[in-house]
């Protein structure tokens, strides 16, 4: 027997047909994120909602959402936060959505920290890194820069709602400027631009329609922005330091090169993610 069209099961089965018409990406997925967002419930409790009548101001506000996915928005920026790292993180449409692949450089960076290290995240955007390392490890503490006073905010939120204010800095500026006058740290992390301007084709289709351009392209050459990090690296790392920075297909040995030509630098290499992926760039100083 067909589901009532005003029951969570009758807009869930439409709302996946709505979105799987536009080769969204797991429309069921995201059909029962949205639907669950709306109610107030988790995706798993739906199952014990489907005989439940949805109200019109709620069927409204999920028709507009779903028309907002069937156009390519993603998922993070209509329900307003992401899971990263165990973490619920608010996300907004000026900081990049958090990837999977990056929980593998927070694991790393939770691996190589040295018991009670000062640690930097540059280019923090939603202060994804930041907040997930600190959280991980409660004897570190983290400075995060984003040159965007807006991405600082969000991560100013994340920050505050893990009850990180203590042990996380916020820094406004670009790379290194904002920390001239630090001592040294014990750690640098950061996912920085790397994406070719000449090659969106690399991204997925709603990220390049819908992130923000300037923190997933590279500023001049495609290794810009680790040229711009390992020129001040040697001024704010103390010996001994890991260094680990995020990478993609078509900058990783670009980017590998740049390490292993820093005379500063050491044991520079390039490790695969869970894909296979050359994605994980770690070095130490001497």
């Amino acid at each position: 027997m067909a589901p009532k069209p005003d029951t969570v099961l009758g807009v869930l089965r439409a709302a996946e047909g709505y979105l799987q018409a536009r080769a969204v990406d797991a429309p069921r997925r995201s059909a029962e994120l949205l639907i669950a967002h709306v109610l107030g419930a988790t995706r798993l409790q739906l199952y014990l909602l489907h005989d439940r009548p949805l109200g019109e101001d709620e069927r409204a506000r999920l028709r507009a959402m779903v028309a907002e996915r069937g156009r390519g928005v993603p998922l993070a920026y209509i329900l307003g936060e992401v899971e990263f790292f165990g973490l619920a993180l608010s996300i907004t449409r000026d900081v990049l959505v958090p990837r999977p692949e990056t929980e593998g450089l927070v694991e790393l960076a939770v691996e190589l920290a040295p018991r009670g290290a000062r640690c930097v995240d540059l280019g923090t955007g939603s202060g994804a890194i930041a907040v997930a390392l600190a959280h991980a490890r409660d004897d570190v503490t983290v400075v995060a820069v984003d040159d965007s006073p807006a991405a600082i905010e969000v991560a100013r939120r994340n920050v505050e709602r893990h009850g990180l204010a203590a042990r996380t800095e916020l820094r406004c500026g670009s790379w290194w400027q904002p920390l001239r006058d630090e001592p040294p740290f014990d750690l640098l992390v950061a996912n920085p631009p790397y994406v070719d301007p000449q090659r969106p084709d690399l991204l997925a289709p709603e990220v390049a329609a819908h992130e923000p351009h300037h923190a997933l392209f590279a500023e001049g050459p495609a290794d810009g922005a680790y040229r711009a990090i390992l020129d001040g690296a040697a001024a704010h790392l103390r010996s001994g330091a890991p260094l680990l920075l995020e990478t993609g297909v078509d900058t990783a040995q670009r980017a590998l090169a740049l390490l292993r030509d820093a005379s500063f630098l050491e044991h520079s290499e390039l490790r695969d993610d869970l894909a296979g992926l050359p994605r994980y760039l770690l070095a130490r100083r001497p």
